[in-house]
């Protein structure tokens, strides 16, 4: 059945508002009434809604805007009295996982690029679950939370190397030293331009912006401001969650921070649900019994 896309829209908020009511109701975590909702909707299920890379690409945001917000709560000085604990704990636990899943594919009969592969990949968290997690119970600005979004960030600057080292096993690139170095050049340029910018420009802008008196230039600001800096490390190939979340540092060092809080917290909400709704999407339970112990392995 082809719904139309205002059919799909409605179709989305109808599902979302009685699941989420109802996941609420139960005490179960509104995460997983999106992920059920794409299950349902999405074409392994009912076939309402198709899996386009558009809706994709739409979703992306949500995680762009919770990773601002984010950002808010930390500041540069802060990142900076983590960065032995993150780079440590960050690097350890890439490089354990990657060689342990590495090892367990190897000996279960993969080549050792494709065990490789599934190491890198299974390496990586999902930015998106862990962040809101921690959103919703309040752990944020607890130790741990503040560690595991370092983490969570070392990873999205570890995903470089693997592209690089991923595309040389697949006979892309002839060598494996010079792209890496050009690769994390690019990632140190973006952050470097992005927290040179967030230092020096944002803090005028948006005392120029607030004495206009306007709520709707001041949002118009913030989503700009935002999309420009996931934009900046998406272009250099890093993750566009890691520059919205430079971008919402910089800004929480600013006397805006709540108001900008406010401001981005519905286009959040809204757009990260959409998101877990995609990824639910993905999800094709008829598949399960013959991929069941990769899923449990994982």
């Amino acid at each position: 059945m082809d719904y139309g896309l205002f059919e799909q829209i409605l179709v989305l908020l109808a599902a979302a508002v009685v699941s989420v009511a109802l996941f609420r109701r139960l005490h179960l975590p509104p995460i997983l009434a999106y992920l059920a909702i794409g299950v349902a909707v999405g074409p392994h299920g009912l076939g309402w809604i198709p899996n386009t890379p558009e809706t994709h690409f739409l979703a992306e945001f949500g995680v762009v805007f919770l990773l601002f917000t984010i950002g808010l709560e930390f500041s540069l000085p802060q990142l900076l009295a983590m960065r032995g604990a993150v780079l440590g704990l960050g690097g350890t636990q890439v490089a354990i996982s990657t060689v342990s899943v590495a090892f367990l594919a190897w000996l279960v009969g993969l080549s050792p690029d494709a065990a490789f592969v599934v190491g890198a990949a299974l390496a990586l968290s999902s930015t998106a679950l862990v962040t809101k997690q921690l959103a919703e119970q309040v752990e944020l600005n607890s130790r741990h939370g503040r560690l595991a979004v370092g983490v969570l960030l070392f990873q999205d600057v570890a995903v470089i190397p693997f592209l690089v080292v991923i595309a040389a096993l697949g006979g892309a690139a002839d060598g494996v030293t010079w792209p890496l170095l050009v690769g994390l050049g690019k990632g140190a340029l973006a952050v470097a331009a992005l927290l040179a910018a967030g230092r020096w420009l944002l803090r005028p802008l948006f005392h120029e912006i607030a004495a206009a008196r306007s709520s709707e230039l001041f949002t118009l600001a913030v989503l700009l401001v935002t999309l420009i800096a996931a934009w900046g490390t998406h272009a250099l190939g890093l993750s566009m969650a890691l520059g919205a979340f430079l971008a919402g540092m910089m800004l929480g060092e600013t006397e805006f921070r709540h108001q900008i809080e406010a401001d981005i917290r519905p286009f959040r909400d809204v757009l990260l649900g959409l998101f877990f709704i995609t990824v639910g999407m993905l999800l094709d339970l008829h598949a399960l019994p013959d991929v069941w112990y990769w899923v449990a392995a994982a």
